[in-house]
This record gives structure tokens, C-alpha cells and sequence, in this order.
């Protein structure tokens, strides 16, 4: 676990070094838990943005997009249940006036059981070596069932305070953690504060003289954007069950306990489709879009062992199903990505709090209802992460060399095409120029000439460039380059006429696109 976690700080390190993503107002320190997106951060982070909108919106007839403003009128989060429920389970430790969610803490220390057990079996696997068998082993060795049986019981305990009548047992909660014996990471105590609830929205003023102004809050999410349109998009669009809206935008969550990088932030951004659907049709469109949201990570080849579902234990008031997709980061399997069947829920609320109705009339039944939604919601900052955590590689080479190099999808790299001339004279700075010229209206190209040839790919591949071009006194004579691949290293002989066909399939949207039909 520690060499993971030595991992995610080069990979942190890494990522403000080569232009991916800095501290918020780094010169003044920072701001914490807010971040701000590099020269290549931002152009990775689009591209994801763009496979995601695409795959959404281009590739679903049915499927539309918005954009909806941050802030809304105040009665929205009334009616959404956010005022009064938006809340986090918040701990103190006395010793070290840290905060913390409760709730982590023991998710946590459930963690630490199955961390345990994955080490007794390592322990035996090295022991018994060949003859080992796993399945035997995790189901007769007294030490991993007295941690499975512990791991169980602190589940169902677990589940029972966070489905308790009445809201999350605060008191249970805390009882659990002291049972457990959890101590404070900083100060290594048990001297804990009750546990109390906390509520994430950030709000300001609007208007511009004291008496006038009325209280708004900063979105904590871009799904109600979605619904208080729904009419607006449905009447307009001539729309037909079932259909969905997409969006992409920024999101507001005051997170006390913000951590590990990007992964839980202040300031965030998500990208949702809702869904709405024919009631009674909903779990099988939810298993639908189950199904189809994988296939989406999945297609970007980072292995199917690096993904999972995770079924919600406790559902929200409004959901009658609910999972994650959670990818395996340096610190564990995190969720990425949510897929809720939200029932009617939501515009049935914003129906009673605006007095209007919001009904889909079905022609075929003759008859007028309130439909159902399926929603998905990924994080862009934890996809981005996902993405920077599997591609990031130290590599040994031959002859006792490394290089750090970044595995990027060629689709989502910010840089495409490096353009390197062999020297600074003989006409091939002009030569590779033009190359660039002619290729930049097709993906995104970079002129480098300082240091050697060595030291310029050293630099492409920590960025994830995928193709390398070098402009040499042969590609005066023939006009063919060297074009280097960056994850074999491997350098052939080109036309430079050759050069688009090349490479444009390969580091296009489309070439991803193509893979979910």
C-alpha cells in the first residue's frame, strides 16, 4: 500500500511539472481542495469531455444537449431536497482539530480488513508457491476468517446506522467508531466529538443593494438544470419518450474533508445525461445504460480488471436502484462514475413547488405522466485522474536507462504530433514547420528544436505525445521522416504525404466512437 501511495505523489508531482495541473493561486499558496487545469491538463480534460459529449450526443438520436446556468432560483434546491438533506456526517478529533466524515472513517477501516486478508493470502501464496490453493485457503484459514467475519459484522452495522429510520444515526455512527477502536490519522488518538451533520452548499447574495438582495446557493450538482428544463427542452425539441438531455458543467460542494488530489474537490466538473423514460420501463433501461456506461470506460483499453459495479447499500430517498462504476486508483477501487434509476422523483417535485405541471403526454396510451429517469453521472476531474493514475509509467530500459512516460489514449492525448528538426540549420526548422502547418488543422501539433533529439522524446512521452516526427537531411533529399511511436519506442520511415493518413485515425475521437456502434 505504501509503494501506492509513493506512486500517487509522483503522479501529483508529475502532473504540476509537465503542465497538467496546478494549485489554485499557487503563488499565494493555494487554495485548498481547488485546482487549476495546465497548458496540457486542459486540452486532455477536453478531449474527455469531447468523447464523453459525443458518445452522448452524436451517437444517440435521441439524446440532446443544454446548458444551464450555475445559479438558480433558490426554491430549485427546496424542492430537490438539498436545503434540508444535503448533509455529510462530520467527526472531530480533539487532540489534532482535524474533521472528518464518520462515515470514511469506517469505510475505511473496512478497507483495512479486506487489506489484511489480501495479505495473509500473499503471505501463504509466497509460502506454499505452487501448491497453493487460493479458494481453499481464504475458506479454512482461522486468521482470514476471523477478518471476513469481523469485515461482515462491521458491514451490517454499518448499513444499519445509514439506513436507520429517521436519517443516518449520528449516535450509532459515532458508537461504531469507537468500538472499532478508529483513531485520528494525524494525532493517533480516540478522542472524538459527536458526530453531527453538515451541509455542502455553498450559498451568496444576489442583488445589488443590501436590502434587496436574496439568498442563492453555487450548484452542488447539474442534474436539476436538467429537470427545470425538461419542458423547455421536451416542447421545443418535439421530443419522444424515451429521450435524454446531456450536460456538462461546473459543480460546488463545501467539502470539509476534500482529498487525494483531484478526487474530491471544491469546485468540480460533471457530466450527466438524464434519462426519462416510460414508468415500469425503468430498470431495464437502467441495466441498459449500465452495460452501455462501461463499455465506455472500457473502450479506452485500460483492462476490465480495473473496473467494477458497486451496488449502493443505502439508496437515496428518491432511487430504486443505484451503482457505481468504480476504477482501480493507486488508493483502491474509487467510484467514477454513478447510474441511478431516479424514479419521478424530481419532477414531481419541482411540479409541487411551482404549481405547473410536468407531464409527458403518450400518444399511444392516450394519457398524460410524469416519467421516469435514469441519470449518469461521471466526475470529469475523477476521469481525468483515473486516466493520469493507469497511464503513468516509469519504464526501465535497455542498457540501464528510465523514462517517464504517460500511456494516454492516443484519442484524449494532448498532443497528438511532436515535430522535432534534427538541427537548427540546413532549412529543417523551416521543413518541419511546414509540416506542422499543413497538419495542424487536423490534430493538435508541437514544434520542439531545444536540446537533443534524445531528450526532446524524453519530454514527449512524459506528456503522452503519441507519434514523434524528426525532420533530417534525408527528409530534404526524399521528403520521408522518422516517425517514432511512443509506447514501443519503434522509428520507421515515412512520407511525409503519408503523415495525416497515418496518424489521424488513430488520434480522432471517431477511432474511439467507431468501438461503441
Amino acid at each position: 500500500m505504501a509503494q501506492q501511495e509513493d506512486v500517487f505523489k509522483k503522479i501529483v508531482s508529475h502532473c504540476k511539472e509537465y503542465g497538467f495541473v496546478f494549485p489554485s493561486s499557487d503563488i499565494y499558496d493555494g487554495l485548498g481542495a481547488v485546482y487549476d487545469y495546465g497548458q496540457n491538463g486542459v486540452e486532455l480534460k477536453n478531449n474527455i469531455k469531447k468523447y464523453w459529449w459525443e458518445s452522448m450526443v452524436l451517437l444517440h438520436e435521441n439524446i440532446v444537449g443544454i446548458d444551464a446556468a450555475i445559479f438558480m432560483h433558490p426554491t430549485t434546491w427546496k424542492a430537490s431536497g438539498h436545503v434540508d438533506a444535503f448533509n455529510d456526517p462530520l467527526i472531530d478529533n480533539r487532540d489534532s482539530k482535524k474533521r472528518y466524515r464518520a462515515d470514511v472513517l469506517i469505510e475505511d477501516k473496512m478497507a483495512k480488513y479486506d487489506e489484511q486478508i489480501e495479505k495473509e493470502v500473499a503471505k501463504a501464496a509466497k509460502r506454499f508457491k505452487e501448491n497453493f490453493d487460493e479458494a481453499q485457503y481464504r475458506a479454512t484459514s482461522p486468521k482470514v476468517q476471523e477478518l471476513a467475519e469481523k469485515r461482515d459484522a462491521l458491514h451490517k452495522r454499518f448499513q444499519e446506522v445509514m439506513n436507520a429510520e429517521g436519517g443516518i444515526d449520528l449516535a450509532g455512527m459515532k458508537q461504531i467508531i469507537e468500538d472499532e477502536e478508529i483513531v485520528c490519522p494525524i494525532s493517533g488518538t480516540r478522542n472524538w466529538t459527536d458526530v453531527r451533520q453538515f451541509n455542502l452548499m455553498f450559498s451568496t447574495e444576489m442583488g445589488a443593494a443590501a436590502e434587496g438582495t436574496s439568498k442563492v446557493y453555487l450548484r452542488p450538482e447539474t442534474a436539476q438544470g436538467i429537470f427545470v428544463n425538461y419542458l423547455n427542452v421536451q416542447k421545443t425539441g418535439r421530443m419522444k419518450l424515451p429521450f435524454g438531455i446531456a450536460q456538462i458543467g461546473k459543480a460546488f460542494r463545501n467539502e470539509i474533508v476534500a482529498r487525494q488530489f483531484i478526487f474530491r474537490m471544491r469546485e468540480f466538473e460533471q457530466m450527466e445525461m438524464q434519462f426519462f423514460v416510460k414508468p415500469g420501463t425503468e430498470l431495464d433501461w437502467f441495466q441498459k445504460w449500465k452495460e452501455t456506461r462501461m463499455k465506455w470506460h472500457q473502450n479506452l483499453g485500460f483492462g476490465a480488471e480495473n473496473y467494477r459495479f458497486h451496488d449502493h447499500d443505502k439508496l437515496a430517498h428518491y432511487a430504486n436502484a443505484a451503482t457505481d462504476i468504480e476504477f482501480h486508483m493507486p488508493f483502491g477501487f474509487k467510484e467514477v462514475e454513478g447510474i441511478h434509476s431516479r424514479t419521478n422523483f424530481d419532477l414531481s417535485q419541482h411540479a409541487k413547488y411551482c404549481g405547473k405541471k410536468i407531464e409527458y403526454f403518450d400518444p399511444e396510451m392516450n394519457q398524460s405522466y410524469v416519467p421516469y429517469v435514469i441519470e449518469t453521472s461521471i466526475g470529469v476531474d475523477r476521469m481525468f485522474l483515473s486516466i493520469m493514475c493507469h497511464s503513468y509509467e516509469e519504464q526501465q530500459l535497455e542498457g540501464g536507462q528510465t523514462r517517464t512516460v504517460l500511456h494516454l489514449p492516443a484519442a484524449l492525448a494532448p498532443v497528438k504530433l511532436a515535430v522535432f528538426p534534427l538541427t537548427k540549420k540546413d532549412g529543417m526548422p523551416e521543413k518541419a514547420m511546414e509540416i506542422i502547418n499543413d497538419l495542424r488543422f487536423h490534430f493538435n501539433c508541437k514544434y520542439e528544436e531545444k536540446d537533443q533529439i534524445g531528450k526532446r522524446y524524453r519530454r514527449m512521452d512524459a506528456i503522452g505525445c503519441p507519434y514523434c516526427v524528426t525532420v533530417d537531411q534525408q527528409t530534404l533529399e526524399d521528403n520521408t521522416v522518422t516517425l517514432r511511436d511512443r509506447d514501443t519506442m519503434e522509428q520507421r520511415r515515412v512520407n511525409i504525404a503519408d503523415l495525416r493518413g497515418i496518424i489521424e485515425d488513430k488520434v480522432s475521437i471517431t477511432s474511439l466512437l467507431k468501438n461503441l456502434l
